[in-house]
């Protein structure tokens, strides 16, 4: 007899979800089932469930699952699965590679040209229960939080982003204070960073962004970034640059604002291409590195960076049961949340 279990269902090119009962997957040779436990709404998520020109370029094939952060405990095993056990407290990648091109034979996975992503491509984790490949599985200490662990995915785009550069003793900008703005922003004190500026529009953000303990949180419509930069002791400009919003107008400003020889990573994706100063690039010999994902490594780096006492925390504003998922989307919507926790127990 077929197992069914709750899910959140694009169920139609348009605006919406709906919280259907389908069937549970069931693992393949290599696979694995997971029970999950709490799960994150990411602004991937909140393009799907608004549909907007993002969305329908990518969703091809609904219905199906949404949904990549998660947290829960292996269920069971499909044929050849060894090294994990049922029961063990897991999360897992959610880019699915191909393990046959040149980035895949030379370990940077999150370059793979085949790349499926989960959630997006195949059936998510906005459900009772997910199947991933054994090889995505990641193992989770128990010591870890949950709730913590639930979002991890949007942790490990924020460590790759902060960590592609050395931060001990430099000065940062961060453009765009959405959840993994903020995150970064706490990774990069962590790592010892001297100061870490960030720039957004929207005073509910920089306020979480100030709980994580950066030293400005700037709204550049009503602030002016250089006063700020002289008030920290900047003298040539930032060293290190995170663009985070992808908005053309703050890119233009951070370039404007890095000291020659800086390096930016780019993480923000705008909704138009941006007009870019060439000149002004070359001219300051910047170094921009565009981040896609995460680095495998990045997963270690996260789970020992909050072992070690980083404290991700403040940028979860919102709890609610997976039954109230409408309720947690509205809340990302308003412009006045962080991370939005769903919780899959009964």
């Amino acid at each position: 007899m077929e197992r069914l279990m709750d899910a959140i269902v694009k169920p139609e090119k348009g605006p919406g979800l709906e919280l259907r009962k389908v069937p549970v997957p069931v693992p393949g040779p290599g696979e694995v089932l997971i029970k999950v436990h709490k799960t994150a709404i990411c602004g991937t998520d909140v393009h799907i469930f608004n549909w907007d020109p993002w969305a329908a370029e990518h969703i091809k094939n609904p219905p199906m699952t949404i949904g990549h952060e998660y947290v829960g405990e292996i269920a069971e095993l499909g044929a050849g699965v060894t090294g994990i056990e049922i029961g063990q407290r897991v999360s897992g990648e959610g880019h699915i590679t191909c393990g046959h091109c040149r980035n895949c034979h030379t370990g940077n996975i999150q370059w793979c040209k085949n790349t499926t992503s989960v959630g997006v491509d195949r059936d998510g984790a906005f459900a009772e229960y997910v199947c991933i490949p054994a090889s995505n599985v990641i193992i989770i200490d128990e010591s870890l939080p949950e709730e913590v662990v639930s979002f991890f995915d949007a942790v490990g785009n924020a460590t790759h982003t902060a960590l592609m550069w050395d931060l001990v003793g430099e000065d940062v900008l961060i453009t765009g204070a959405g959840p993994i703005g903020i995150i970064a922003a706490g990774i990069c004190k962590y790592a010892g960073a001297r100061r870490v500026v960030i720039t957004d529009m929207n005073d509910y953000r920089l306020d979480l962004a100030r709980k994580m303990g950066v030293d400005a949180a700037v709204n550049t419509a009503t602030e002016d970034l250089e006063k700020v930069m002289k008030e920290q002791g900047l003298v040539e400009g930032f060293d290190v640059g995170l663009e985070m919003s992808g908005a053309g107008a703050a890119f233009a400003q951070m370039c404007s604002v890095m000291r020659n020889g800086g390096k930016i990573s780019l993480l923000g994706i705008g909704n138009k291409p941006i007009e870019v100063d060439m000149n002004l690039i070359i001219g300051k010999g910047l170094t921009l590195q565009g981040i896609y994902g995460r680095k495998m490594d990045n997963w270690h780096q996260m789970s020992y960076m909050v072992q070690g006492g980083l404290d991700l925390t403040p940028v979860i504003t919102h709890r609610f049961h997976y039954t109230e998922f409408e309720e947690g989307f509205a809340a990302m919507n308003s412009g006045k949340s962080g991370k939005v926790v769903l919780d899959w127990t009964k």
